[in-house]
């Protein structure tokens, strides 16, 4: 076997899993250096398995695998540190993450800043905090990092600087403008709320609601027609 075919001890974390014929997983992992991989856990399910409890979300792995096709075979897992689980909403927003690198990151294409970026966001999670503060982040980081990144501080006809002040109406695949051509492709949002976000700031209620208006126009359109699983999960469990 070639050294390119075999990866060992790679930094890691899994997206998810699910049950292979009797007693196997099929693993989606993210990699700090192969990107999102798809591995065979073999024999993962058996009571002895020296994978058993291992193979878990949000926790931070090295894992080794072998094998050049689509779905590579994994033959080690290591836990990496003792970070905590998230619990209750930072929970639900922790898959939601994982939902959103599945649909929007492509196999075998390295991210090593958004790894990174994947990484501390976990970590915030179990801080606690600004929840919404943290996704909108990682939101905008993760289109940043895949060549989308929105416009949030210049019109995107004229070139001026946003106005904090001042309406505009913010258009798919155009960026802000102080009129849109097509409203129902479009959010109404304050300049300020654009500015925020180009800083990361989060702490304004109205930035609050208007970027999470925003990021789900752009995130709706990236993903396609298929709706995300964790957003509408998040969804009925606020209406309860």
């Amino acid at each position: 076997m070639k050294k390119a075919d075999r990866f060992d001890n790679q930094e890691a974390f899994i997206l998810h899993a699910y049950p292979f014929r009797e007693t196997s997983l099929i693993v989606e992992a993210f990699s700090r250096r192969e990107g999102r991989v798809g591995l065979v856990a073999r024999g993962a399910r058996r009571p002895a398995s020296s994978f058993r409890g291992l193979l878990l979300s949000f926790h931070p792995l090295l894992l080794s695998w072998y094998g050049k096709s689509e779905l590579r075979t994994l033959h080690g897992a290591e836990r990496q540190g003792g970070r905590p689980g998230l619990q209750g909403m930072a929970l639900i927003c922790g898959l939601y993450l994982n939902e959103l690198v599945m649909r929007l990151l492509p196999r075998d294409d390295p991210h090593e800043a958004l790894f990174s970026n994947y990484a501390e966001t976990l970590s915030a999670m179990t801080e606690g905090g600004n929840l919404q503060g943290i996704l909108r982040r990682f939101e905008v980081d993760l289109l940043k990092e895949l060549g989308y990144a929105p416009m949030l501080s210049h019109d995107a006809v004229s070139g001026e600087p946003l106005e904090p002040e001042r309406v505009y109406n913010y258009e798919l695949e155009r960026g802000p403008l102080k009129e849109s051509a097509d409203e129902s492709r479009s959010v109404r949002l304050f300049g300020k709320t654009l500015l925020d976000m180009a800083c990361g700031n989060y702490s304004d209620p109205v930035t609050q609601q208007q970027s999470k208006a925003l990021m789900r126009m752009l995130i709706n359109h990236h993903v396609g027609a298929q709706p995300l699983h964790t957003r509408r999960l998040l969804q009925d469990l606020q209406s309860l």
